[in-house]
Formats: C-alpha cells, sequence, structure tokens
C-alpha cells in the first residue's frame, strides 16, 4: 500500500511538472524565454557496499558472471531561475559486484529508481554569465525512492545462497523486516547527490557528461550484513531482521551520457560575438541570464547629444507671427496692409477700413447675417486708465456697430509697457480693459454679456520698449470685434478666465 501511494505522489509531480500540462509556460519576465526540457541519460553504474571486491562468479557458466552494469534514467527538467532548476528523474537498471573474503559471494540486484532534484548552477555563480556561454556546470540533490531484488551467489558453486523478497524465505517489503506479501521488490529511501558538465551544440541539444553517487538508506541492497562479530555474520537471517550490522550504508554510482532536449517555441542560442538579441527568438533560461537580454542604457557623447538636439529643434517660427507693426491689432504674417495709419479701424486681414461707412451701410441694412471681423486698438497715458477724447468716439462707433449687428460681440484686451514690477502692470492692464467696458456699457451697449475682457501687463508687447514713441504702443486695449459663435468656442467657455490670477 505504501509503495502505491509513494508512486501516486511520483507520478502526480511528474505530472505537474510535465510541459503538457504547464502548457509549456515561458519564464514570467520582461523577455520570453523557454524554461522546459527532456534528459535522456545511458549511464554505466558501480556499487559501493559490504560485496564490493569486482569479484565476481568463479564459474561463469553457472550464473551471473562479471559484467559491467549500467542503467538508462529519463528527466523531466524546469529552469526556475537562471541559477536554479528542478527535475523528476526516474531510471532502471542494474548492480553486480561481489567479494571473496569472508563472503565468499557475489550478488545481482535490478532496481528502479524516482527521484526529485533540485540543480544549481555553479558556472554562472562562479564565473559570470558572460564567460564559458556554452558551458554549463552544476550540482545537485535531492530525495527519491529505490525499488530492488537482490539475489545473492556462492562464488564456489554458483548456488543461489538468498534474495530480497520472497515469501516463503524471510522476505520482506523493507530490507530487515519479515512481512512477506510476495512483492519481488524491496523498497528504501534514497538521496542522490550528483554534478554534472553540460555543453549547448544546438539551440535544441545540449550534450553532457554526469556523474551521481546514489545514497541508500540500507546496508542491505546487497542483502549483505557486514559484522566484525563472526557469529552474528555467518548467520544468513540476520539480514532480515531490523538491527544493523556495522557496515555503512550502501551506495551506488553512475556516470552517464546525458542528451537534454530543450523544449519551448522559437529556441535560439547566443552567437559567437556574445551578444544577444531578443527579437530573433527566445533563448532558454538554463543558458541565459534575463539581465543579459536588457539592453545597456545608451549614453551619448556630447556630440551625439548636439546632433540629436539639432534633429529635433523644431523649425524656427516666423518672427511676423508675433510682431505688428502698425499697431492696428494683427499680426504682420496676415496682415495684407501693414502700415495702416495709427488709430485705423481694420478688417481681420489688416486692411484699413471706414467705421463711419460701415455702420452707415449696416443702419441701412440692419437684417444683414454676417459679422466681419474688426480690429482697432485705443491708447493710454503713463499710469493712467482714462480713456482718451478721441478713443471715446471710436468706441462710441463700436457701440453703434454692436448695437446693430447683434450677432457679434467684442474682446477688450489690455496692456502696459515695461516700467512698473510684473504685478502691477497686471493690474493697470485690468483696469485699462475695466474702464473701456465701464464706458461701453454706461454710453448705450445694450448686452454687456456680449463684452469679454482679457489682460496681460506686459506680457505682450507689440514694440520693444525702447523709445517713447514703441511705450505709447504699448500701453493700449485692443479691441476685437468678431462673430459671437467664436465666443462660445472652447477657447473661451473652457480656458478663457475674466480674472485671472496671472496671465495666460
Amino acid at each position: 500500500m505504501k509503495k502505491i501511494s509513494l508512486l501516486a505522489s511520483l507520478s502526480l509531480s511528474a505530472l505537474t511538472l510535465a510541459p503538457g500540462h504547464a502548457q509549456n509556460r515561458s519564464y514570467e519576465g520582461e523577455y520570453k524565454m523557454n524554461t522546459w526540457s527532456v534528459t535522456v541519460t545511458p549511464m554505466l553504474t558501480r556499487f559501493v557496499g559490504d560485496l564490493s571486491q569486482g569479484v565476481y562468479r568463479a564459474v561463469p557458466e553457472l550464473g551471473p558472471g562479471g559484467k559491467q552494469t549500467a542503467a538508462i534514467g529519463l528527466s523531466v527538467n524546469k529552469q526556475l531561475t537562471h541559477l536554479f532548476g528542478a527535475s523528476v528523474n526516474l531510471s532502471t537498471g542494474q548492480l553486480r559486484d561481489g567479494k571473496r573474503q569472508i563472503y565468499n559471494a557475489n550478488f545481482r540486484s535490478d532496481f528502479f529508481q524516482g527521484s526529485l532534484t533540485a540543480q544549481m548552477n555553479l558556472k554562472s555563480l562562479l564565473f559570470g554569465t558572460r564567460k564559458l556561454k556554452r558551458w554549463k556546470w552544476d550540482v545537485y540533490t535531492g530525495i527519491g525512492q529505490m525499488w530492488f531484488d537482490t539475489r545473492v551467489y556462492d562464488l564456489t558453486t554458483g548456488n543461489l545462497i538468498r534474495f530480497s523478497n520472497n515469501r516463503f524465505d524471510y522476505s520482506s517489503l523493507t530490507a530487515g523486516r519479515w512481512e512477506g506479501d510476495g512483492s519481488r521488490f524491496t523498497r528504501e529511501i534514497v538521496v542522490p547527490l550528483g554534478t554534472a558538465l553540460h555543453y549547448e551544440l544546438t539551440p535544441r541539444l545540449d550534450l553532457g557528461l554526469d556523474f551521481t553517487l546514489n545514497n541508500v538508506n540500507t546496508e542491505k541492497l546487497d542483502m549483505t550484513v557486514g559484522s566484525t562479530d563472526p557469529n552474528y555474520n555467518s548467520n544468513p537471517a540476520n539480514v532480515f531482521l531490523f538491527r544493523r550490522g556495522d557496515s555503512k550504508l550502501d551506495k551506488y554510482a553512475s556516470l552517464g551520457l546525458a542528451l537534454t532536449y530543450k523544449l519551448g517555441r522559437n529556441a535560439v542560442r547566443v552567437g559567437k560575438d556574445g551578444n544577444y538579441d531578443f527579437t530573433k527568438g527566445r533563448y532558454h533560461l538554463r543558458w541565459t541570464d534575463p539581465k543579459d537580454l536588457i539592453k545597456p542604457p545608451y549614453n551619448p557623447t556630447m556630440n551625439d547629444a548636439d546632433s540629436i538636439a539639432k534633429a529635433n529643434m523644431p523649425k524656427p517660427v516666423d518672427p511676423r507671427l508675433y510682431t505688428d507693426t502698425d499697431n492696428d491689432g494683427v499680426a504682420d504674417l496676415f496682415d495684407k496692409e501693414p502700415s495702416t495709419p495709427a488709430g485705423s479701424v481694420v478688417s481681420g486681414a489688416g486692411v484699413a477700413m471706414n467705421l463711419d461707412s460701415i455702420i452707415s451701410s449696416l443702419l441701412r441694412s440692419k437684417l444683414t447675417p454676417e459679422c466681419e471681423a474688426l480690429f482697432s486698438n485705443i491708447e493710454f497715458d503713463t499710469d493712467k486708465a482714462t480713456i482718451r477724447p478721441a478713443s471715446q468716439e471710436t468706441l462710441r462707433k463700436v457701440i453703434e456697430l454692436l448695437n446693430v449687428k447683434t450677432n457679434c460681440g467684442i474682446i477688450l484686451v489690455g496692456h502696459a509697457d515695461y516700467r512698473a514690477s510684473y504685478g502691477y502692470n497686471v493690474q493697470l492692464s485690468k483696469r485699462r480693459v475695466e474702464a473701456a467696458k465701464r464706458f461701453l456699457t454706461r454710453a448705450g451697449l445694450t448686452d454687456a454679456s456680449r463684452v469679454l475682457v482679457e489682460y496681460y501687463g506686459e506680457y505682450r508687447p507689440v514694440a520693444p520698449n525702447t523709445s517713447g514713441d514703441n511705450l505709447q504702443r504699448n500701453r493700449r486695449v485692443e479691441i476685437r470685434i468678431v462673430p459671437q459663435n467664436m465666443l462660445r468656442s472652447p477657447r473661451y467657455q473652457s480656458g478663457f478666465r475674466t480674472d485671472p490670477a496671472e496671465p495666460r
């Protein structure tokens, strides 16, 4: 029953680690990597225990002779990280040996073994991942169970002396216990310790040399109990008792040629130049450290940085976009008449217009649906927000126009020259647009909601503050008559502030 439960446990572990069960999932890191592999290992075996002297039957034709013993193993491997992995291992084979002194006997044991092992990649741990890229040196250990059927023969006569499990000859399920259920095999715990040296032949195949020392938890693998007491050793029945003899626990070693097939998609390996390129496919985690796939940060030289900056530098903006030579409110880039007289009323294209003629025309045709964009400026004295008489006349004409053209709106934009602190100039430009708005509403504008204001202080000059004339041009309120639907645009509905804390 115990044997069945252990077999079930090993089978469940194998299914859990098997590539089919895990759907061959790759390494869960920044780069996709393959992690599963299968290894087949034919091996030579050598017993270490009481009946260990390399002596076999004197008369080979009467029984087992002195052949070299062998086994074959199958492993399913899962690489957990670049340095650590785990394996489910199954092996079957035979052990033989004998000793003339004291025992005058040899034995043959057929065995089957299953184990779980953990591996550590010593090559990368000791030498790093950049050296010996095609080589891999592992050490491993684990735990498992061994089932064996051992038969002992007399060296002189070749007669069968005893064997491990037989229902009627002091046999046992576990060597040293007499339970006798008729099972052919005896079971014991085994602890494998080993090392392996691998070479990566291709992106799919590795070839390695594998040495394992299997420590079996019994001194009765050869059905012999060592003792310094002749009386104890002379009684063959003592091998079935619970008591131990004076000999050490039995062991056996194996030396095998391991052929590993690496599973996964788009398998690749590092090139001869030692450079990794994850775009070509998936490297295997047992051979490649994920850190090596990360490209080193690019540190440009001063020349590189200068070239990159020049390549990404935006094209220079036409300076005419920020200049208004004639101070009519239309940038030179769009102004079709860049030299209109000061105080002129212009269209959206900067063309001078006769405001009286426009108003007279509109008065004669009150149902005219269009609202043309008009621009004009009014100027102020130094540090004043008082409307000049000439500017008042301009504003009255604007009121007359707006009262007729109800589909028009007006935007007042206040400015100042630079001769004060920044905060003071902002407040001064605010007082100027408020004075202009107050004049419009008091002088007869029927719908004050059509007036919007902005103010920027010294932030948007139209001329350099280098002369008296230029300073005068910068002390201004821009008058922009626009279609009223422009006032409903996102620029005024979401981003516009009639009383901003600071200029936009």
